[in-house]
């Protein structure tokens, strides 16, 4: 399965680096199948970070190899996926010992939603009737050393910020 990082540096030897940003899914390398998700995602990090160039690093993962990883994995953005990633969003206890987790982004149409059920505005079961008719990307987090032993890179694919 061919997968997509986007970024403002090349990523060519992915690492699991420790961060105190609260991500839906935890500390991890965090991928995704869509490329134009990646290219979006490179272009604002160039912007925010206001250095580098915006970068697509492309990897292939080996899934039939993979069997041996402890998979987490989202169908849809349910009340299970918004506890997930209400717990990691708010650095609360969680199980997330996991090799991988896969599922829906939570992305900036989502977040006025998802913020408002953080402040107890909407239960969960408003606030994933309010998420199911967004198309939303999905993202692969990828958690341990382990895990990234299944990744193979490709390619890294320069974003022409002109074209966006």
């Amino acid at each position: 399965m061919k997968l997509y990082h986007g970024s403002n540096v090349e990523i060519k030897n992915p690492k699991i680096l420790e961060s105190d940003r609260k991500l839906d899914f935890g500390t991890g390398f965090y991928l995704t199948t869509s490329y134009e998700q990646a290219e979006k995602w490179a272009v604002l990090t160039a912007k925010r970070r206001n250095y580098g160039k915006p970068f697509i690093s492309v990897f292939e993962y080996d899934e039939e190899g993979s069997n041996e990883l402890s998979v987490l994995k989202f169908q849809n953005a349910d009340e299970k996926w918004l506890r997930f990633v209400s717990a990691n969003r708010k650095n609360l206890s969680v199980k997330n010992d996991y090799d991988v987790v896969i599922g829906p982004v939570a992305n900036d149409r989502t977040m006025p939603v998802i913020s408002l059920f953080f402040a107890g505005v909407y239960t969960e079961e408003e606030t994933v009737k309010r998420l199911l008719p967004q198309k939303l990307k999905d993202q692969i987090v990828f958690k341990t050393e382990k895990s990234l032993q299944y990744l193979k890179f490709v390619e890294v694919v320069e974003v022409n910020k002109n074209d966006k």
